[in-house]
């Protein structure tokens, strides 16, 4: 099963295609086609595959061009590359993660990092294993970024040129120089780039952003790009790239994206909120005597872990099966606690269960994520199928519901479909609910999804002509 990220799917979630979700995994040896229209979108999305840990290989580019005669709303490119960030694991990744499943405990990280396909000179392979990108001297080209990776933030930066960030997820931004980028996994963004160097060859470089104590692969992954007429044998450059451990250069980097706002391209933001969520983001133990130590990792949202159903979401909630979830997923954590106080290292087990929350159609919803220090603070990317969302604000430590939405950026925040939230801090978001169907929310690090770090809405369906979700084909593959 492979899911388009970041395509809408309006009303016809059967074709967002994450397993147990939207419909039944394809079974081994059949194939199914699907048939799903883009209107209304363009930029630089992807496709992966969606069950267990497959994504590590199984991934891809989807970029959508403007209208035929609709200019970009920066500088015209004279050439487009794609530019996907992957992570690559020596052993059969799925026994990896079986392994450390039955320990309870995390499976073993990444062997390297990868820029399309290849880790660079870097590693301990020939040059043929290195992506190199020829340029023209007064050329301006486009980059479309995607972290495919599956656990890892990760800065990119170039040796000695500077970057124009100009779209996010698909969206075009108001554009702004950078010496470097981040991007987390699930993201795209797209950047200008000028060959205005001296000519030769130049480190593309990508390696993991992680500002507190837990193993990542630090390995650097690059890529190379060269002037038109240089040698390979030149040696090249090697760019400046963050510090590992700089949460204030991530902070402030995101701080920068925002919505270009224009009457071609408003910002849409919901101003008043019908709805408010409040959704705390922690890891937890429960329970598991054929693991090593007892227990085994687990992770949760307002201390519910998610257990994945033996049939389709979707496709219960559309003929009304009775047994295959619950709406009673909560609005706010059960217990208030200092979220991102000391850490938290006792009465750390999570109730289990399929429980959705239910957004009435057309409502506007406001959703303020928050991150724990139950065992440990961390960032976390989350993304919501089957829609966009504004980022109307972020902070370190805990959300202050009397303060911090004075502060909302409520005029041209971004607009995403996967958002990071930092380490320690929070992060609020705004939508309005006009898509129907049964739609996931999950954390993009592969390995606290895993651990039950999801949830899904059942958005309602309205009361006019379309409305409502398509019917599911019938010949979708069954549980």
């Amino acid at each position: 099963m492979d899911c388009r990220h970041g395509l809408k799917q309006f009303r016809n979630g059967c074709a967002d295609r994450p397993a147990y979700i939207t419909q039944c995994p394809i079974q081994t040896g059949q194939s199914y086609t699907y048939t799903f229209n883009i209107t209304g979108q363009r930029g630089t999305l992807w496709w992966h595959a969606h069950i267990l840990w497959l994504r590590a290989t199984v991934y891809g580019a989807i970029v959508i061009m403007p209208k035929e005669g609709t200019p970009f709303p920066f500088p015209q490119p004279f050439m487009e590359t794609n530019l996907i960030f992957g992570e690559w694991w020596n052993n059969d990744v799925e026994e990896i993660v079986k392994q450390g499943n039955s320990m309870g405990l995390p499976p073993n990280m990444s062997d390297a990092h990868t820029i399309n396909g290849k880790p660079g000179p870097l590693f301990p392979c020939s040059e043929k294993h290195t992506f190199a990108m020829e340029v023209e001297q007064g050329r301006t080209y486009l980059l479309r970024i995607i972290n495919a990776a599956l656990n890892d933030e990760l800065f990119f930066a170039i040796a000695g040129h500077n970057l124009t960030v100009v779209e996010i997820d698909a969206v075009y931004i108001k554009p702004f120089p950078t010496q470097s980028i981040l991007i987390a996994p699930g993201q795209t963004t797209n950047v200008l780039i000028q060959a205005n160097q001296r000519p030769g060859r130049y480190f593309m470089a990508t390696r993991t952003f992680m500002d507190v104590p837990i193993p990542v692969d630090n390995k650097t992954a690059t890529a190379i790009l060269q002037y038109k007429g240089i040698p390979n044998s030149v040696v090249p450059l090697f760019p400046s790239l963050p510090a590992p451990n700089d949460s204030n250069l991530a902070l402030s980097y995101n701080s920068k994206l925002k919505s270009l706002n224009t009457p071609n391209f408003p910002a849409n933001v919901p101003l008043n909120v019908d709805r408010h969520l409040f959704y705390t983001i922690g890891l937890g133990q429960n329970a598991c005597p054929t693991c090593l130590n007892g227990t085994k990792l687990t992770a949760s949202l307002n201390n519910v872990t998610f257990m994945m159903p033996q049939a389709a979401l979707l496709q219960a909630h559309y003929f009304n099966m009775k047994g295959v979830f619950t709406l009673d997923f909560p609005d706010r954590p059960p217990t208030p606690f200092n979220y991102t106080g000391a850490p938290l290292t006792a009465n750390l087990r999570t109730s289990l269960g399929t429980r959705l929350s239910k957004i009435a159609f057309n409502s506007t919803v406001e959703l303020v994520l928050q991150d724990t220090n139950l065992l440990s603070v961390e960032s976390h990317p989350f993304h919501l199928h089957g829609y966009n969302f504004f980022v109307v604000g972020t902070g370190v430590g805990n959300f202050d519901p009397a303060k911090d939405p004075g502060k909302f950026n409520l005029v041209d925040p971004p607009e995403r479909n996967t958002v990071g939230v930092p380490t320690g801090g929070w992060t609020a978001i705004r939508f309005r609910a006009d898509n129907p169907g049964v739609w996931f929310m999950h954390c993009h690090l592969e390995l606290h999804t895993g651990w039950g770090l999801k949830m899904a809405f059942v958005m309602e369906d309205g009361k006019g002509p379309n409305q409502s979700v398509l019917p599911p084909p019938k010949d979708l593959p069954t549980c």
